[in-house]
């Protein structure tokens, strides 16, 4: 009878790479970024900037911000001096005034808001087109925008900027 040799590998090789195993430690990694990553993002840790829309803050954003879980949210914060960029896009975002009075025009119609007040982007398949303005030239709107982004992308959300904010120098 003829002797089987049997020996044991105590680690596994490492595995080929192929896109299957890279999903497989995107998803490992997504998990972890979910389980671990920041309960509290801090303001201070979070530039504002001024952007053709308005002057911007990020608190979540995959692109920008890959370190957070929730990677399916873009949350933001707008402030507004004067009036923002008009742009269009299919909608379908949540804002919440967290200061400041103003209006926000969509598709033509003058909606006012104030602070405390929730503003719902309405879901329309042709675009919206809507820009915001603030009543008070002494102090800014502020509005934090909550956007799911597999929502967006179901829709093939395409935006579309049609005017600059007037405080956009670049």
């Amino acid at each position: 009878m003829a002797e089987i040799e049997r020996t044991r590998e105590r680690e596994r090789p490492p595995l080929a790479d192929n896109p299957y195993e890279r999903i497989m430690r995107a998803r490992a990694e997504q998990l972890q970024r979910n389980k671990t990553g920041p309960i509290v993002v801090r303001k201070k840790d979070r530039p504002m900037y001024q952007a053709r829309q308005g002057k911007l803050r990020y608190y979540l954003e995959p692109i920008t911000h890959p370190d957070t879980p929730l990677q399916m949210w873009r949350v933001f914060t707008h402030e507004i001096r004067t009036k923002s960029g008009k742009h269009r896009h299919q909608g379908g975002l949540v804002i919440y005034v967290l200061e400041g009075k103003g209006y926000s025009v969509v598709e033509g119609e003058r909606l006012d808001w104030e602070k405390g007040d929730l503003v719902l982007l309405p879901l329309h398949p042709n675009e919206v087109e809507h820009q915001h303005f603030n009543l008070d030239p002494e102090k800014p709107a502020v509005w934090c925008a909550f956007i799911h982004l597999p929502i967006q992308e179901y829709l093939a959300s395409d935006l579309q900027q049609m005017e600059n904010s007037p405080d956009f120098k670049g």
